[in-house]
């Protein structure tokens, strides 16, 4: 199954962040940290990366970087641990973890970009920073954090923004918090595939008959333990075909998503097992890993 989503507004915005990058002095990267992986945008890295002479304090690199992890709330926090190691010890990226819910959730990020662009700070000179990530990773709600008022628009589906808000940060930082991004083609099927069952593809495009079953196999794999917690459902070492769809037809009896007849109706019990999970539902759960890509 291949999964594509890139709605016209995104090439327009792809096209801004090319004229945009190059006066960036640095760029914050909001990754989901239930699927850091899927949830990097490569454009955006090779954006950044292509600028001559905009390391951090000037060092050759290109445009410095911060990542955050949002949603850690919702992740396998060991899994995440091993996360901030790749990112932050082997790639040299800061990063942090934060559940954006949180009243100080971000409260040491300030700190980072400042510390990214020291010579623009001890020179007096404005740090403009560059929000960016993909749908639904909660871009607009970092920035209303950091102002401490809702000054970007927020929602909690994907592609809420839909053009580029600027927001100033005390006297020395200007934020663009920019539309999500995806790219036009997911070389890795996987990759599409995390995304529509994380949620950072409308299910408008990847309806629950299919991103249901992606989920199913996955927390057969990973994570049996907490389908049995949920559901009382039964499940063995498989997460093939007939396996994923025992189970969700399992679920669909245990809670009542039957048609005339009282056959199981597995597009709704995929539907809610989708729901739980994205709410946290059944725990939390990483959908990836970092020796999944080494």
């Amino acid at each position: 199954m291949t999964i594509q989503w890139y709605p016209g507004h995104m090439d327009a915005t792809r096209k801004r962040l090319e004229a945009a990058i190059p006066a960036t002095d640095v760029v914050v990267e909001l990754r989901d940290a239930r699927f850091p992986h899927s949830s990097a945008n490569p454009l955006l890295d090779a954006l950044r990366r292509d600028v001559p002479g905009k390391g951090a304090d000037g060092r050759p690199g290109g445009v410095p970087c911060v990542t955050v992890l949002t949603k850690d709330d919702l992740a396998d926090p060991a899994v995440t641990a091993a996360w901030r190691d790749e990112l932050h010890h082997r790639r040299g990226t800061p990063t942090l973890a934060v559940n954006l819910g949180e009243p100080k959730a971000v409260k040491n990020l300030p700190k980072l970009i400042r510390r990214q662009a020291s010579k623009r700070v001890e020179r007096g000179l404005p740090v403009r920073v560059l929000v960016v990530g993909i749908p639904n990773v909660g871009k607009s709600t970092l920035v209303n954090k950091l102002r401490g008022k809702a000054v970007a628009k927020t929602g909690d589906e994907p592609a809420v923004t839909r053009s580029d808000q600027e927001v100033r940060l005390g006297r020395d930082l200007m934020l663009t918090d920019t539309p999500g991004v995806l790219w036009p083609r997911f070389d890795d099927p996987a990759v599409g595939a995390t995304l529509a069952v994380g949620g950072s593809i409308k299910d408008t495009a990847v309806g629950a008959d299919e991103a249901g079953p992606l989920a199913a196999a996955y927390l057969l794999r990973r994570y049996p333990e907490r389908l049995i917690e949920r559901y009382g459902v039964e499940v063995g070492g498989d997460a093939g075909p007939a396996a994923v769809e025992s189970l969700l037809e399992a679920i669909g009896r245990k809670r009542g998503c039957l048609v005339a007849g009282g056959a199981v109706d597995t597009t709704r019990a995929g539907a809610l097992l989708l729901r739980e999970l994205r709410g946290g539902k059944l725990g939390r759960v990483s959908l990836e890993r970092p020796e999944d890509f080494r």
